[in-house]
């Protein structure tokens, strides 16, 4: 077996079966990280105990006991998840030295299931960009070409998985940040219906958004790491105490009478040719499998970029509002509090702490808040997500899933549009939708520009029907063109 490309249910049995010690799969993808990360700069912590960690999963296996589904399966865990006694900092200054004294639940439902915590991966600073260069730990690399982003806000999820430093990886998408990473660097990432997964110990940028879900190498361990991490979690009043399906053992790829929807809106929306021609093959290769193709009106997606920024940086406003420099994380040195003023303290602790990209949302959500304007912003955007919403219900009772491109064009260069922060909005305009709707979406890899770099496609289920979601994922997974493929980083 090669541990470096092997599924999650080939290390697992591996494990179990004493073929190879949980401490032996530990140790390869530790020298992996050790050789890769100082290029990709994926990983911002490594896991000092791993080690110790694998081994107790060996001791726990000669003893007879469980010891889980992914028994010695390696994680990396994105920044803003807790992780007990290992830095957490979601990659921003101001909370640089901070050691959670907890396990996120999706944390702790990993190390329940046995899988061995490599270490913390590298993220835009508070979830805020999508191309990882917000990060105060700098820019992560694509290992497909490292003069390219990887994507964002989870690019060092994305990297990590597309270089194999990992088996498995977790992100968090707010508007996008699991799905366009996982496109822009060729492996599978999966956004859960909104509740699906408990958002305890995740760091909040934008509650009634953010979600957590896996980045990994093909379809069936994305459904096996949400069999482990969802559920009902009585730390998370959002989560949803619907019963979790095995959706790993009901995977199929037979789309016989599946209808598969097409936002006409989407059909002018100016993405490249490459992502154009990657979007129309896997319709073509859907439909002769036997799916109908249907065209679906979302005309309201039109309106959804703007909706997200406005209801994202308002929770993010009042998320960050409690980065003070008083109770935890990073202070302003003062050569002496004595007569300091309380909003000078607070404004050079976070003008210091933040970096440009969290300040400007935090700025604009805090003007769409302010008195005389929620009404005009925060709560016309909520009105208008509403709406969307209901047009996405009404599309889902003419088809099964939604097919679209995910980004408009592949991974830009890394510098390219940081200084521009109008268009690094827009990237987002296939991917927003669903988090305001609170639908599961995914990206599959199916294509490649004329450059080489991988592009996805993006399939969208209706609520809690992540099962028809997995299953035309399966299936493009199987036709794949571009499966197998290896980025050069690697």
């Amino acid at each position: 077996m090669d541990l470096t490309f092997a599924s999650f249910s080939e290390i697992s049995e591996a494990v179990k079966l004493k073929k190879v010690s949980a401490q032996e799969v530990a140790k390869h993808f530790q020298t992996r990280i050790t050789t890769l990360n100082p290029t990709l700069n994926a990983f911002t912590t490594v896991n000092e105990e791993a080690l110790k960690d694998a081994a107790a999963t060996d001791v726990r296996i000669a003893k007879g006991e469980d010891v889980g589904p992914l028994a010695g399966v390696p994680f990396g865990i994105k920044e803003m998840l807790c992780t007990k006694n290992l830095k957490t900092t979601a990659c921003s200054k101001i909370l640089s030295n901070f050691v959670p004294p907890y396990d996120a639940t999706v944390v702790a439902r990993l190390k329940k299931s046995g899988v061995t915590v490599m270490g913390k991966l590298n993220q835009d600073e508070f979830a805020m960009g999508s191309s990882n260069e917000t990060s105060y730990y700098g820019a992560v690399k694509n290992p497909w070409d490292v003069t390219r982003v990887p994507g964002g806000s989870s690019g060092g999820s994305a990297a990590a998985q597309s270089a194999r430093l990992v088996a498995g990886a977790i992100g968090t998408d707010t508007g996008g940040s699991i799905r366009q990473p996982a496109s822009f660097c060729g492996v599978v990432g999966v956004k859960p219906t909104y509740g699906r997964i408990s958002r305890y110990g995740i760091i909040a940028f934008a509650s009634s958004l953010d979600q957590a879900g896996p980045m990994v190498s093909s379809v069936k361990d994305a459904a096996l790491t949400l069999e482990v991490i969802s559920g009902h979690d009585p730390m998370d009043s959002t989560s949803s105490q619907k019963v979790v399906p095995a959706w790993s053992k009901n995977l199929s790829a037979d789309m016989k009478g599946l209808k598969v929807g097409v936002i006409k809106e989407y059909l002018n929306s100016g993405v490249d040719a490459d992502t154009e021609k990657t979007f129309n093959g896997a319709l073509e290769a859907l439909k002769k499998m036997g799916a109908e193709v249907v065209e679906v009106s979302v005309s309201m997606s039109e309106f959804a970029v703007p909706i997200y920024y406005l209801i994202a940086t308002s929770e993010a406003s009042s998320n960050l509002a409690r980065y003070d420099g008083i109770r935890y994380g990073y202070r302003a040195d003062f050569p002496s509090l004595s007569g300091v003023e309380l909003e000078n303290f607070y404004g050079k602790t976070r003008g210091e702490g933040f970096g440009s990209e969290v300040k400007r949302r935090i700025m604009l959500g805090t003007y769409c808040l302010s008195s005389g304007y929620y009404d005009a912003y925060y709560n016309k955007a909520g009105q208008v997500r509403r709406m969307l919403t209901e047009q996405y219900l009404a599309a889902f009772k003419s088809c099964d899933v939604i097919l679209s491109p995910v980004t408009a064009s592949p991974a830009f260069k890394v510098g390219e549009l940081i200084s521009d922060p109008l268009t690094m909005y827009l990237n987002d305009i296939f991917t927003t939708s669903t988090n305001l709707a609170g639908l599961p979406g995914m990206s599959v890899p199916f294509g490649l520009s004329s450059q080489g770099l991988p592009i996805g496609v993006q399939v969208t289920a209706n609520h809690f029907d992540e099962q028809h979601m997995l299953n035309v994922g399966f299936a493009l997974e199987s036709v794949s063109p571009v499966k197998g493929s290896k980025p050069h980083v690697i």
